[in-house]
């Protein structure tokens, strides 16, 4: 039933997805997403609050008898990544693919509480930014750290999470009393450089210079981030910049995989 279960909800988030080009007409498209599962007693969930935030939420403070998180990838297409590569400020397709992914996410989130909820099983939707600490610039609940306990990837130098197809892309999560079997976890690195050294583009590629190979600046980087989001003040706030994450080794792919 859990394996059912499993299967079932995968394929409800991917033709989601496919089909929603003809509901909202959004601007830009995406690849077919990556679905993931966490048991929800996970220890690795309490162990956020020492690795993240003493803040950071357990899935039990949204749903009282949580079972299971949910999360997804949701890969830019190429031509988005590679538009954002050129200039010290984010191209406006990918502060548009950031906004418009960010309306998907709530969307999704919504049809997947729906569907659980006709078969008798509770829902808890997360946010799928702005959820964070104004000062410390932390979350509460980090769609990141959640996709990494999943399965979903690996964490780059870049602080990113690195996917299988990439890390181009938005995370997203939803928490529910269905118990639906955990995926593995991935062995293995997959960041180039924490493989073997042989790469730190991302570092090269940050205009803000808060990314570095021994530490990272999350003030000097959303300083940057509310640059840009000034910048495209017209389309929304769409706090991003994306430079680490563009055209790099890591974009669409697990660089590392054998």
């Amino acid at each position: 039933m859990a394996m059912k279960m499993k299967q079932k909800v995968a394929l409800l988030i991917k033709a989601f997805v496919r089909d929603y080009r003809s509901v909202r007409y959004p601007r830009i498209r995406w690849e077919e997403p990556l679905v993931a599962f966490a048991r929800a007693q996970d220890p690795l969930f309490r162990q956020l609050k020492e690795l993240v935030s003493p803040t950071h939420a357990l899935p039990t403070d949204f749903l009282p008898d949580a079972q299971t998180v949910i999360t997804f990838f949701l890969p830019f297409q190429e031509a988005v990544n590679l538009e954002n590569l050129e200039g010290k400020a984010s191209a406006a397709s990918w502060a548009v693919a950031y906004l418009e992914t960010n309306r998907l996410i709530v969307d999704l989130s919504s049809y997947l509480a729906k569907k659980l909820q006709e078969t008798n099983y509770q829902a808890a939707q997360l946010p799928p930014t702005h959820n964070f600490d104004q000062n410390k610039l932390v979350s509460d609940w980090s769609h990141k750290h959640v996709a990494y306990i999943a399965g979903l990837g690996k964490f780059g130098l870049h602080q990113m999470l690195i996917t299988e197809k990439g890390c181009s892309g938005r995370l997203g999560s939803i928490i529910t009393n269905l118990e639906i079997e955990p995926s593995p976890r991935p062995e293995g690195e997959f960041c180039l450089y924490k493989q073997n050294r042989s790469c730190a583009q991302c570092v090269r590629q940050c205009v803000s210079g808060a990314l570095q190979l021994d530490s990272y600046n999350r003030h000097s980087c959303y300083e940057r981030l509310l640059q840009n989001a000034a910048q495209y003040a017209s389309l929304g706030f769409a706090d991003v910049c994306g430079k680490c994450a563009s055209n790099v080794p890591c974009a669409f792919t697990n660089p590392c995989r054998p």
